[in-house]
C-alpha cells in the first residue's frame, strides 16, 4: 500500500525508514519531508496543516493510511477531517481526533483528566488573567522552585521553572494579562515542582488495546549536565537503565491502564500514539505531561529497536487486533545525540552545507533540519541531524554515535558531549 507520513524532522525520517522496511508498504510519501526523506521517499511540497492539499495528494497517490507526525495537525483535528470526508474516511489515520489531541493542546484538560481518573502527578491549579489574585495567592502557598505552563500549544516553549516568588508572580502576570505566549497562555497551569529523574513511555493504542513502545529518556537542555535554555531534545537512550521489572509494572498499573480506562470512560476515541512524559519520585511514576504523538528525539532510538513491522502494528490499530500481537524489541541499546545549528534554542542562520555523511558508518543518521540544494545537503532548521548507534550498553553506543558525528562538519555545528551523564 501506499503510506504518507505528516511531517519534516527526525521523527518523520525515522518512520519513513522503518515503515519502508515492512513488505506491505509499496511506496513511502513525506509532506513535506526532509533531504533525508528525499533518499527512501517521495517528498511532497505541503504544510502539515493545508488539510485541502493533504486531502489532493491521498486520492492523487491512492494513500490508504496516513500516519500524523507533529502534534498541530492532530489539535487542528487532520484526523477529524478525514473521518468527516466520503472520499477520505476509509484512509486508517494513525493519530487522535481533535477530542482525544486536546490532551497534548491544553495542560489543564490533561490535568483534569489525570484528576478524574486517579493518575499520579503533581498538585496544581489553573488560572485565567481574572483570576490574577487567586494566582498570586495560590503561588504563596507553594515551595520554590514554581511551575507555570502556558495551557495551549507554544512550540516548547511555554513552560518555566522560576526559584524565585516575587519573579513567579511577575511572570504569571506576563502570561495572563500580557499573552507573553499568545493564546497558549489565555489560561496557565500553577503546579507543583516535581524533583527526581525524567522518563518517556510511549504507548500505541486504539483506545482499547494497546502497546507499550520502549522506555527512553532524552536530553532537553542545550547545555552539558542538563544547562542553559530548553530545546527540542539533544539527544535521547533507549533503554532506560533504572526502569527494572518492578518499575516498569509500576508504570503499566498506576499509569498506562488508568489512561486507557479513562479514555473508555470519557468517549474519547483515540487511534495512535500517547507519549507519557513520566518523572520517577523516591520510585513512583508521576505524570508530567501528555503528548498524542511520538516524542522527537525519542522515536529516533524506540523505532530502531522495534523489530516487529510496524505497518502490521499500525493496520492491527485499525482493526482491533493489536492484542493478537506480540511486540519484539532488540535487547541492545540505541542512543542518539542531535547535532544542531550555532545559536539554537535561539536566533540561528539557515543554509549550511553539510559534509562528511558519506564517511558514516556502524550508524544511521536521521535528518531533522536538512534541504536538498544544487546536489549539496544544507541546514535548514535548528535540530539539523540525529546519529543513532546500537550498543551493548549506552556507553558504547553513544561512542559510535560520537566518532561518527566527529566525521560530519557544517559551519556552526553544536551538539552534546555528556548524552547519558546522569546515568
Amino acid at each position: 500500500m501506499n503510506i504518507l507520513i505528516i511531517g519534516s524532522g527526525g521523527r518523520e525520517h525515522t518512520l519513513a525508514w522503518k515503515i519502508k522496511q515492512s513488505p506491505k508498504t509499496t511506496t513511502v510519501f513525506v509532506a513535506p519531508g526532509n533531504a533525508g526523506t528525499a533518499e527512501l521517499a517521495t517528498n511532497l511540497p505541503i504544510g502539515v496543516s493545508d488539510f485541502d492539499a493533504i486531502k489532493k495528494a491521498v486520492l492523487q497517490h491512492q494513500i490508504k493510511m496516513v500516519i500524523v507526525g507533529p502534534e498541530v495537525p492532530l489539535v487542528e483535528g487532520i484526523a477529524d477531517f478525514f473521518e468527516n470526508d466520503d472520499q477520505l474516511n476509509h484512509v486508517l489515520v494513525i493519530g487522535p481526533k481533535k477530542h482525544g489531541a486536546t490532551l497534548e493542546g491544553s495542560k489543564d484538560f490533561a490535568k483534569e483528566f489525570m484528576a478524574k481518573h486517579n493518575i499520579p502527578t503533581a498538585k496544581y491549579q489553573s488560572f485565567t488573567a481574572e483570576q490574577l489574585e487567586q494566582g498570586y495567592a495560590f503561588l504563596d502557598k507553594m515551595k520554590a522552585p514554581y511551575v507555570l505552563k502556558a495551557d495551549g500549544l507554544a512550540a516548547g516553549k511555554g513552560v518555566l521553572i522560576l526559584d524565585d516568588l516575587k519573579e513567579a508572580k511577575l511572570e504569571l502576570k506576563a502570561m495572563l494579562v500580557d499573552s507573553k505566549f499568545g493564546s497558549a497562555s489565555t489560561t496557565v497551569v500553577v503546579e507543583e515542582f516535581l524533583s527526581g529523574i525524567e522518563l518517556s513511555c510511549f504507548v500505541l493504542t486504539n483506545g482499547e488495546q494497546y502497546k507499550i513502545l520502549p522506555f527512553a529518556k532524552d536530553y532537553k537542555r542545550i547545555g552539558e549536565g542538563d544547562t542553559g535554555l530548553n530545546t527540542g531534545g539533544m539527544g535521547a537512550i533507549s533503554p532506560v537503565p533504572f526502569v527494572d521489572k518492578d518499575f516498569a509494572n509500576k508504570i503499566e498499573e498506576k499509569v498506562v491502564k488508568p489512561t486507557i480506562e479513562g479514555l473508555k470512560k470519557d468517549n474519547i476515541q483515540f487511534n495512535g500514539f500517547i507519549f507519557i512524559g513520566l518523572i520517577n519520585v523516591d520510585g513512583e511514576p508521576l505524570v508530567i505531561e501528555y503528548n498524542v504523538r511520538m516524542g522527537d528525539p525519542e522515536t529516533e532510538v524506540v523505532f530502531p529497536r522495534i523489530k516487529n513491522d510496524v505497518v502490521a502494528l499500525f493496520e492491527a490499530v485499525g482493526n482491533g487486533t493489536l492484542d493478537s500481537i506480540a511486540l519484539e524489541i532488540e535487547p541492545k541499546t540505541a542512543s542518539t545525540v542531535i547535532a544542531v545549528s550555532g545559536g539554537y534554542p535561539e536566533a540561528y542562520e539557515k543554509g549550511k552545507v553539510i559534509t562528511g555523511l558519506e564517511s558514516v558508518e556502524e550508524t544511521l543518521v536521521f535528518h531533522a533540519g536538512t534541504k536538498t540544494n544544487n546536489n549539496s545537503i544544507e541546514t535548514n532548521g535548528g535540530r539539523v541531524l540525529a546519529f543513532t548507534s546500537f550498543g551493548n550498553n549506552h556507553q558504547e553506543a553513544l561512542e559510535k554515535s560520537y566518532q561518527n558525528l566527529q566525521k560530519i562538519n557544517f559551519e556552526g555545528m553544536n551538539y552534546r558531549k555528556d548524552i547519558g551523564f546522569d546515568l
